[in-house]
C-alpha cells in the first residue's frame, strides 16, 4: 500500500534571542507544507503542536526549555462569563465575513497601525506591503481572512475594525495572526476588547461548524504577552502524554519570589 505522502524532512533554525523569556535563546524545528496533501500534513501536525507560517509547519524546540505549550479551546464546553457577554452584546453589530486569503491595502494599513501601537518594536514592525501579501496568500491549506467591519450605511461598507488570518483544519479554526484597531482612530467609535471578541467570535464559528476546538498557539506562562489566552474555558494544553485540560492551578500567575526576610 503507497504512503498518502512522504514522511517530511524537519530542518531545524539556528539559536536567536527568545521573544518571550528575556535571556533565553529560541530555536525551531520545520518542515515545509506543500504539494497535494499539504493540508491532510498541517493537519496532523497541528495536532502536535505545530503551527503554520505562510508554507512552512514549526514549533518551538529549545535546548534546556519547554515553556512554550500549545492551547487550543474545547469549543462545545465553552461558556463565556459575564465580562465575555458583555463584549459580545457590544459588539453585535459588527458585521462579519470570511473573505478569501488575499491581501489589501485596507487590511495592511490596520495591520500597521496595530503593530505600531501594540508591538512598535516587535519582529513584525518592519512588515512592507509585499511581506503581508506572502503571509496572507501563500498559504497551502484552506486559509480565509475573517474581516470585522463596523454597519454598513447607505450601501457603503463599514470601516474595518478588525481583521484574522484563520486556517481550517479538519478538528478546528487555527488562529494564525489577528490584528485590530487597537485604540481607535476615533474615540467616538473605539471598541475595547475587540482581540477578546475576534477570538470568541471563533470559538461561536467553529462551535457552530461542528469542529471542535479553536487553536490558539502558544501560552508561557508568566509571559505577559500570552495571558489573554486563559481567560477561554476550557483549554486544553498539549503536554508529554497528549492534549490535556489546565487546572486552576496551573492558569494561575506565578508566585513572586520572597525578596525580605523576615525578622
Amino acid at each position: 500500500m503507497t504512503a498518502p505522502f512522504r514522511f517530511p524532512r524537519f530542518f531545524v533554525t539556528t539559536p536567536a534571542p527568545c521573544p518571550y523569556l528575556p535571556g533565553r535563546q529560541e530555536r525551531k524545528v520545520f518542515t515545509e507544507l506543500s504539494g497535494p496533501h499539504a493540508a491532510e500534513l498541517n493537519d496532523a501536525l497541528g495536532r502536535i503542536g505545530f503551527r503554520r507560517s505562510q508554507g512552512v509547519a514549526y514549533r518551538p524546540s529549545c535546548a534546556g526549555c519547554a515553556a512554550c505549550v500549545s492551547v487550543r479551546v474545547v469549543t462545545d464546553e465553552f461558556v463565556p462569563n459575564a465580562t465575555q457577554r458583555k463584549l459580545l452584546r457590544r459588539n453585535e453589530d459588527l458585521e462579519v465575513s470570511a473573505c478569501r486569503p488575499w491581501a489589501t491595502d485596507e487590511q495592511f494599513q490596520l495591520l500597521r497601525r496595530y503593530l505600531g501601537a501594540r508591538h512598535p518594536g516587535g519582529g513584525m514592525a518592519g512588515m512592507d506591503e509585499e511581506d503581508y501579501a506572502d503571509m496572507v496568500e501563500h498559504s497551502p491549506v484552506n486559509s480565509h481572512v475573517i474581516e470585522y467591519r463596523t454597519p454598513s450605511v447607505g450601501g457603503v461598507r463599514g470601516q474595518l475594525v478588525g481583521a484574522c488570518l484563520t486556517d481550517r483544519q479538519a478538528d478546528g479554526l487555527s488562529m494564525i495572526y489577528s490584528f485590530f484597531d487597537a485604540d481607535g482612530d476615533d474615540p467616538a467609535t473605539a471598541r475595547p476588547g475587540l482581540g477578546n471578541y475576534i477570538i470568541m467570535d471563533h470559538i461561536l464559528r467553529a462551535r457552530d461548524s461542528g469542529l471542535p476546538y479553536v487553536y490558539l498557539g502558544y501560552w508561557v506562562k508568566g509571559s505577559a504577552r500570552m495571558a489573554y489566552k486563559t481567560r477561554y474555558r476550557p483549554i486544553e494544553m498539549l503536554g508529554p502524554n497528549g492534549w490535556r485540560a489546565l487546572t486552576d492551578e496551573e492558569l494561575a500567575p506565578p508566585s513572586l519570589p520572597d525578596t525580605m526576610a523576615v525578622a
